[in-house]
This record gives C-alpha cells, sequence and structure tokens, in this order.
C-alpha cells in the first residue's frame, strides 16, 4: 500500500497533445517539504497558522455532504424521522469541523517521505475526527450509531488516502496557486483512476525488478 500510494508519474512535462485545461497536473513540487515530524510540531506549536489560516473549505463542503448522506441511508432503516435527524446533526458537525480536518490532510500531503505522511494522516486524523462524531451522535441518541461509526471509519481511511494523493496533485487545495472547486471536481474523475491503478501499476513494476536482478 505505500508504494501504492507514493506512485507519481515520472515526468511532469506535458507532451502537445496533452495540454487539456481539466488534465490532471503532476505532483506538486514542494521545496525543502517537510517532515511528518515538522508538519505535527508546527500543528502543536501554531494551530492557528495551520488550521484558520489554511482553513479548507472544499473539505468542508464535500465532506458535510457526502457524511450528512452516509448517515441519512445508514440510520433510514430506524425511520425517516431518525435518518433526518442523524443527517442535520452529522451537517451541522462536518460544516464545523471539515475545514480543520482538511487543513490538517494539506499540511501532510506536504510532507515528505509519501508512506509517513499517509500512515500519519490515517491515525492523526480518525482519532480526532471520530471521537467527536461519537460523542455528538452518543448524546443525540443516533439510533443506528454501531453501523454509522462503522461506515464513516471506513469512508475516512479511503478519503483520507484519496484526498493525500489529489491534494499532492493540486486538487482540493486552498490558498492563491489552488484553482477553483468546478476545476477540481473536473480532475476528479481521471485522478481517481490514477488512484486505483496506482496499486497494480507499483506491483508489477517490482514483479518485473525482482525477475530483472536474477
Amino acid at each position: 500500500m505505500e508504494t501504492a500510494i507514493a506512485e507519481e508519474p515520472k515526468d511532469s512535462r506535458l507532451e502537445p497533445q496533452d495540454c487539456d485545461p481539466v488534465a490532471p497536473s503532476a505532483p506538486a513540487q514542494v521545496p525543502d517539504a517537510p517532515t511528518v515530524g515538522a508538519v505535527i510540531e508546527e500543528l502543536l506549536r501554531h494551530p492557528s497558522r495551520l488550521l484558520i489560516e489554511r482553513w479548507n473549505w472544499k473539505a468542508a463542503v464535500l465532506s458535510s455532504l457526502l457524511r450528512a448522506g452516509i448517515f441519512f441511508f445508514t440510520n433510514l432503516v430506524a425511520g425517516w424521522h431518525a435518518a433526518v435527524g442523524a443527517l442535520f446533526a452529522e451537517l451541522a458537525l462536518r460544516a464545523a469541523t471539515s475545514g480543520f480536518y482538511g487543513a490538517i490532510t494539506e499540511a501532510f500531503s506536504e510532507a515528505r517521505p509519501v508512506w509517513s505522511a499517509m500512515a500519519a494522516a490515517l491515525v492523526v486524523l480518525p482519532l480526532a475526527n471520530h471521537s467527536l462524531e461519537f460523542l455528538v451522535h452518543w448524546l443525540r441518541g443516533t439510533p443506528k450509531l454501531g453501523l454509522s461509526m462503522t461506515a464513516s471509519v471506513m469512508f475516512t481511511a479511503l478519503s483520507t488516502s484519496f484526498n493525500l494523493y489529489v491534494m499532492r496533485h493540486g486538487v482540493l487545495t486552498v490558498g492563491a496557486r489552488s484553482k477553483s472547486l468546478r476545476e477540481d471536481l473536473a480532475l476528479l474523475l481521471p485522478l481517481l483512476g490514477q488512484f486505483l491503478l496506482a496499486g497494480p501499476r507499483a506491483i508489477l513494476r517490482f514483479v518485473r525488478g525482482g525477475l530483472g536482478a536474477r
């Protein structure tokens, strides 16, 4: 999995026929990329700089909609009113917090080595993310809490891996050099294909390398 996520195009230069305005760009080159330790230290020493100044509104919008849908459908078996209540509770929670989680994800996307950033993000984000989520839904009495949390945790594992990947390509980021949300959405499908093929390609390279060494 480590090498699958770390795969990046070898040459970021585009051929003339590939200059498509909505084509996925090569992974953004981060000069003097920070280590994972440096990102965590920055988060602890200057939380406002990382969480407030780099608040990721794109993550807030998309995560609110997607996760509210998860809680709606997992609680629909308990009745319409239970499903709507869970939807609005998750929508309010994510609208308030997902921008901060997106800022943390974006910070880890700049860290190197990639595998270490992935591992750290998959530990830090779920702990912060789902502890509060569980508390909110437990206090309000969400009926299908176990099923809802299971689905949400699985979604976090997948979405965090994918978000780190696309953010290294300059998608779903915020700031002066970021694209519009509309442009980002147009790039998500091609990047999803690259993300899903990264693992098989890495395995194939590993096998070929092993055979070539014999």
